[in-house]
């Protein structure tokens, strides 16, 4: 139990994908302008990880690597995400039709989204179980949604601002998402501390 504490803590803080790893950036910069898309992405891109921890780690345990197919798990995995991406384009399209037209174009990008491939092939290359996987999947994934979130409540406070002029729109946007990942860094001792 310690050790799946320490890979879900890690995983939303320490090793947050899109502030510690940089992966995932284009829906952060792209979605973050509003706390309901943000939201939304950030629940989507969660289903798509931990669903595609669930399907990609059977598949590259008991078909790749028996059959010395290894070397094709970025396809497979690629693959599976993309099915899972679709999933939930068909059910927002349906049930949730105001957040699929905030989302656009960042909905169909969580296939290419490098922090949901990241995960699968983080996993793999850490020889994590399959229980430590979905954890590290979720982790991943709430990780996610909260840079996303607190992006969200950084760009509405730059909406108020006035920055100098050559800082505008986009360096004053890049400017606070390193000074937001730069806060992340002191959760870098915490995991020893709490459990070890």
């Amino acid at each position: 139990m310690r050790e799946m504490m320490i890979i879900l803590v890690s995983a939303v803080l320490v090793d947050n994908f899109v502030l510690t790893k940089f992966m995932g950036i284009c829906p952060f910069l792209g979605v973050s302008k509003k706390v309901d898309s943000a939201a939304g992405m950030g629940v989507a891109v969660t289903f798509v990880m931990v669903m595609a921890t669930l399907c990609t780690y059977p598949v590259y345990t008991l078909l790749l690597v028996p059959f010395g197919l290894q070397y094709l798990n970025t396809v497979s995995f690629i693959l599976i995400i993309a099915l899972f991406v679709q999933l939930v384009e068909i059910i927002l399209r349906r049930f949730v039709p105001p957040l699929y037209q905030a989302l656009g174009i960042y909905l169909p990008l969580i296939t290419t989204n490098c922090a949901v491939l990241g995960v699968t092939l983080l996993n793999i290359t850490e020889e994590y179980t399959f229980a430590q996987s979905v954890v590290n999947a979720l982790g991943a994934g709430i990780g996610f949604t909260i840079a996303l979130l607190l992006f969200a409540g950084v760009r509405r406070r730059l909406e108020a601002a006035n920055p100098p002029k050559p800082f505008s729109g986009m360096p004053i946007t890049l400017i606070s998402a390193a000074i937001v990942s730069l806060s992340f860094l002191g959760f870098s001792g915490v995991v020893e501390n709490l459990f070890g």
